[in-house]
């Protein structure tokens, strides 16, 4: 069982021991500590499908009446609905119960501030450090708060993606496309049917039931995906469509059953966008940011627009501060986070899909032949399991020092350690959401990026 505490909230296994799993206790711990460092009045709370989302939203939301504050409970909802509700309700912050892609025994609690974003690391960590003070004062008989529950934000969340500039439903209605959903048992079951209804799109819903039983693995990678895949083989749909459990990553797949791949959802997404603001505001700076384990496309794109690229290190959090300090038009992450400022600073697989639909109208071309329109490259995706006696520090130090002398490797220790040659890249990084180290690695063929990463995981076994 495992407990993980990182500043951008708290995550772990319902079940087993305090201090070890996510359990009531220590979820009212950290709760109160969210509480008492947000300060106001009101806080939104939203849950994807998971089994232990009604125990934990209980929790929830029981501690924070007992801290004097008003709940607007926006129930089954996605990560950016909820976002978005904290913004729209004019709230003081918010929190989101839900543990992303993890398996079905996880569960998490993602933590915003009143502009409906991230927590920064310094606040994040201010929080980790008061819910280990435990100085908590909790509100006399007079001042409990309320609970509201208000489940309008759903259809609000899809009229504020119709309403975006470049979000074409007349080239959308008009193409008939007709699309295949997995939406994994959670809440994307509920609001995807109800896009597609509003754009015009004939669709079929795969897993659409929110249970929270996971079909399979949720994470949106093709090995788990192979339902979906076979579906769309069989023909008769334009399009494929997968969603995470709380709708904030999308992987698209094409006509014929293959993938898209999840790293170029954002880079077919910011062609569209780089493009059509390009003809609208011409005198825009083109700015695009994402992390540093995505795909080198983003980059030949964006400089194909005449714009810059910029990475940033992995973590939402991380993506959008530096999307706003370079002013980018979109950004994201290569595990098909989509972030588009014109709508909110958080990855959205809503206003991903809305505007992969426009960009595919407008071209009139097939996914097959979207995807063959861009820079061709393969990443490799492997982990290496923690053990409790690993010291990551002393692996990365190592990575670093081997490569310090390489002329033809630029050595980037930002998060973690990244090496980028002039054809390939390879980026160890421990994961802040599991106890792993990440090992990705990019070349022309996937056996060239897979070899260059067992390359640098061979060095960790050595170490252990």
């Amino acid at each position: 069982m495992t407990l993980i505490k990182s500043i951008s909230g708290i995550r772990g296994t319902i079940g087993g021991r305090t201090g070890d799993t996510l359990n009531p206790l220590d979820i009212v711990k950290f709760t109160t500590a969210y509480a008492q460092f947000i300060g106001g009045k009101k806080i939104v709370v939203g849950r994807d499908g998971r089994i232990s989302g009604l125990m934990v939203r209980n929790v929830v939301v029981g501690t924070l009446m007992g801290m004097g504050y008003d709940v607007i409970d926006i129930g089954y909802a996605t990560t950016p609905t909820t976002e978005l509700a904290v913004r729209m309700a004019g709230a003081d912050g918010g929190i989101i119960i839900t543990a992303s892609h993890n398996p079905r025994q996880w569960n998490a609690l993602k933590l915003l501030n009143s502009e409906g974003e991230f927590l920064t690391a310094a606040d994040g960590a201010e929080v980790l450090r008061m819910a280990e003070a435990e100085d908590f004062n909790y509100a006399e008989v007079d001042n409990l708060g309320t609970c509201t529950v208000d489940d309008t934000f759903n259809q609000r969340h899809i009229d504020s993606v119709l309403a975006l500039k470049l979000v074409d439903r007349e080239a959308i209605a008009k193409r008939k496309f007709r699309v295949c959903a997995d939406t994994i048992n959670s809440v994307g079951g509920i609001i995807l049917p109800e896009l597609f209804k509003a754009l015009g799109v004939d669709f079929e819903i795969l897993n659409g039931e929110c249970t929270g039983d996971f079909a399979h693995n949720p994470e949106p990678l093709e090995k788990n995906l192979h339902g979906i895949m076979d579906k769309m083989k069989q023909g008769g749909f334009d399009l494929g469509i997968v969603v995470d459990p709380d709708v904030d990553r999308l992987a698209f797949i094409c006509e014929d059953g293959t993938m898209f791949g999840e790293e170029y959802t954002l880079v077919s997404v910011a062609d569209y966008v780089l493009s059509n603001t390009q003809h609208l505001s011409p005198n825009t700076l083109l700015a695009t940011v994402s992390n540093l384990s995505s795909t080198r496309a983003l980059r030949d794109v964006t400089e194909k627009h005449g714009g810059k690229y910029t990475a940033a290190a992995v973590g939402e959090v991380n993506v959008t501060t530096k999307m706003k300090e370079v002013g980018a038009v979109i950004g994201g992450e290569g595990n098909g986070g989509v972030i588009y400022p014109e709508s909110h600073y958080g990855r959205d697989a809503l206003v991903g899909i809305a505007l992969f639909l426009s960009s595919l109208a407008q071209k009139g071309c097939k996914v097959s032949e979207l995807r063959a329109s861009f820079p061709d490259y393969q990443i490799a995706k492997n982990r290496i399991d923690l053990t409790p006696e690993t010291d990551v520090d002393a692996i990365l130090v190592k990575v670093k020092e081997m490569f310090a002398q390489d002329n033809s490797a630029v050595v980037n220790d930002i998060d973690g350690v990244k090496i980028d040659f002039p054809d390939r890249w390879v980026h160890l990084r421990k994961s802040n959401t599991e106890p792993i180290i990440r090992v990705y690695s990019e070349a022309q063929t996937m056996e060239q990026a897979d070899d260059l990463g067992k390359q640098l995981m061979q060095v960790v076994y050595d170490m252990q």
